[in-house]
């Protein structure tokens, strides 16, 4: 049995938050329709349109679906809502390949520290499939836009993996991470990185952006008001 809970970030966002991570609901501005950013656990098509109809989307409004990497719990429903919206699969250039099936996915290198944590998130997912190869219709790099009513800028930020994008937009003040920050009893760079200093300087990077005032992540609760202040307080002690 599926599980997913839908929570309200702003007028104009929400939240679908699986038994592991976490998607965003758009609705875009000047009747542009719907977009989403990561697409959950493999088996969590049928809830994300339900919440979808019930947020009053038809799911043939929902245009792109913009994955932040290429790790299961953002991949995994892809390719299943695809088919049944429309919707254009985007994704970061470098982890195209592992999203449509044609490479493994390469493992994280672990801190020490990382390692229980690990093995307890690999076993909450003993029983979860395989998420099924997904087309990749559009390669996101470094400088491009999407047009959402609003400009939407892709930002390259390896480190989680090769290809982790974050999606900035600047009108509305928004920001979505990825994995390459957590917010999960504090603001951090994530776990599980093929590169911890990348991840590091992903952080940075982010934290240095002009015009965020809500910041939605991978993991944990968005932070709602004065997100590049916070973001900007952590990075200076990294």
């Amino acid at each position: 049995m599926t599980t997913m809970r839908t929570v309200e970030v702003t007028p104009d966002i929400w939240m679908l938050q699986f038994p592991v991570g976490q998607a965003y609901v758009l609705r875009l501005p000047g009747a542009n329709g719907w977009a989403m950013v990561d697409a959950g656990l493999p088996g969590h098509a049928e809830p994300v349109l339900d919440a979808l109809v019930g947020l009053g989307a038809r799911p043939e409004e929902l245009r792109d679906i913009v994955l932040t990497h290429s790790h299961l719990d953002h991949t995994g429903s892809a390719a299943a809502l695809a088919a049944a919206t429309g919707a254009r699969i985007l994704a970061g250039a470098a982890d195209a390949a592992v999203i449509r099936g044609e490479a493994p996915e390469p493992p994280p290198v672990l801190e020490d520290w990382e390692v229980p944590l690990w093995e307890s998130v690999q076993a909450g997912l003993v029983d979860t499939p395989p998420p099924a190869p997904c087309p990749v219709d559009r390669e996101l790099g470094e400088g491009d836009t999407l047009d959402w009513g609003e400009e939407a800028r892709v930002v390259h930020v390896p480190g989680h993996t090769a290809g982790s994008i974050a999606l900035h937009l600047p009108a509305s003040g928004v920001l979505f991470t990825g994995d390459t920050i957590a917010n999960v009893e504090q603001l951090m760079p994530g776990v599980f990185n093929v590169d911890r200093q990348g991840v590091i300087d992903a952080f940075r990077r982010q934290a240095s952006l002009s015009d965020v005032d809500t910041a939605c992540f991978g993991h944990g609760a968005p932070v709602v008001g004065g997100a590049g202040e916070a973001l900007r307080a952590v990075a200076a002690g990294l």
